[in-house]
């Protein structure tokens, strides 16, 4: 008898922090992963003790504990795109970089989480220049909002004029890939842009403004998304387009819903229920 040939599963790995309250980071990444039709697996950088209204404790894991989980996922499960979140510490953003250049892993989306929604700063000050030096060097896309932007910069950011040139300076950190998000543009209209430094081509990704308070884990779940894309073989613009047509969605659909005194979460699995 023919042996029959197995599937296989297009395998998304996050690498970022827990949210309890279950609308960003690792969770949001998860249930992203899982809605666009891939495997997930986590390595779980800090715990964060957080609801829909701030975060009110971090608890980093051990260095040397989150490459344990890292050696062990991709020594065996092994991964189409990686993504990216919240890493706190200089030591933990140059140990990742050390072991995904070592492993030779492509498709990394790096979304430079700092600032929760909330305001509270999930990255530590003197991590953001082992961030610029060691991790996005490694990166094939970064996902700055304007803050992030603005910080990784040393300037301000607030206009959507600026974007092009704030992506073409961006990407001269070392990965040429970089998608501005629009989402604090004081504007009806919150355009992402992505510029593709091998090319020099520009993608503007346009949207209307969405008033709902419901915005918690948007930028995890669109990176999320945009790994998702990228593991089933999508170009890095065609990958944006369907991490911005689902993060829509699920922003759209999770407006209708009241979860929390604060900032609720997106509408993950909009599509299915």
């Amino acid at each position: 008898m023919q042996n029959k040939i197995k599937k296989t599963y297009n395998r998304v790995l996050t690498i970022a922090g827990s949210d309890s309250g279950g609308g960003a980071g690792i969770q949001a990444d998860l249930k992203t992963i899982a809605a666009c039709g891939c495997y997930g697996m986590s390595v779980i950088t800090a715990l964060t003790a957080q609801n829909t209204k701030g975060v009110f404790g971090i608890f980093p894991v051990p260095v040397d504990f989150v490459q344990q989980q890292l050696q062990a996922v991709l020594s065996d499960i092994g991964s189409n795109a990686i993504k990216i979140g919240m890493l706190f510490s200089s030591e933990l953003i140059e140990m990742i970089a050390a072991e995904l250049t070592s492993c030779a892993t492509g498709n990394i989306v790096l979304d430079p989480v700092m600032i929760a929604q909330s305001g509270d700063n999930l990255l530590k000050k003197e991590a953001v220049a082992a961030l610029k030096s060691s991790l996005i060097p490694v990166a094939t896309l970064i996902t700055p909002n304007l803050p992030e932007a603005s910080v990784l910069l040393g300037r301000e950011i607030t206009r959507a004029t600026e974007l092009k040139d704030a992506a073409i300076e961006l990407s001269e950190l070392g990965c040429a890939n970089v998608l501005i998000k629009g989402g604090h543009l004081e504007t009806e209209d919150c355009d992402d842009l992505l510029y593709m430094g091998g090319s020099g081509e520009v993608f503007t990704y346009p949207v209307k403004r969405i008033e709902t308070k419901n915005n918690h884990g948007t930028g995890c779940t669109l990176s999320s998304a945009i790994a998702a894309g990228l593991a089933k073989g999508l170009s890095l613009p065609a990958a944006v387009a369907s991490g911005k047509d689902y993060i829509t969605g699920a922003i759209r659909s999770g407006a209708d819903y009241e979860i929390g005194g604060g900032h609720g979460p997106v509408d993950h699995f909009y599509k299915f229920f």
